[in-house]
């Protein structure tokens, strides 16, 4: 075998002590060639992946109680619609009783006021008795009108 010889004379026995250890796990660095290899993390790059990750899951929760509040303020504003129409058909002149979850329909004389009916506005045939079509109305439980359909 040949090869250079080394010369021990030569050799920083300190400075390579260094560099050896008795628990080579404990190294933060591959101790030799067949070590798994060790790379420092880019703190930065996890911190940046960690915020990105929140920030899309709170974007997504959010969205999502938006769309509650729309849908809130959707049955808010259909609440009103039926506090406003039942005062108006409370107003009006009521012929008959009305029935619960009976359909009814609601009509606007020439003088401005109103009536409630039985009679769809399809069903009146030459004589009609009022001016204008308000709303074609459905009497609940708790005693306010749906608007089933309504002369826009």
């Amino acid at each position: 075998m040949t090869g250079k010889k080394i010369d021990v004379d030569k050799l920083d026995l300190e400075r390579m002590k260094d560099k050896t250890t008795e628990e080579p796990g404990t190294l933060p660095y591959a101790h030799h060639s067949g070590s798994a290899l060790i790379k420092p993390e880019d703190k930065g790059k996890i911190t940046g992946r960690a915020v990105a990750a929140m920030q899309s899951q709170t974007d997504m929760q959010m969205a999502q109680i938006y769309e509650q509040m729309q849908l809130l303020a959707d049955q808010a504003k259909k609440i009103k619609a039926r506090v406003e129409v039942s005062e108006r058909i409370y107003q009006a002149s009521i012929a008959f009783e009305p029935l619960i979850n009976h359909t009814y329909f609601l009509y606007q004389k020439e003088d401005g006021s109103d009536f409630l009916s039985m009679i769809a506005p399809e069903e009146w045939g030459r004589k009609k008795d009022f001016a204008a079509f308000v709303a074609e109305v459905k009497l609940l439980a708790d005693h306010t009108w749906e608007i089933v359909r309504e002369n826009i």
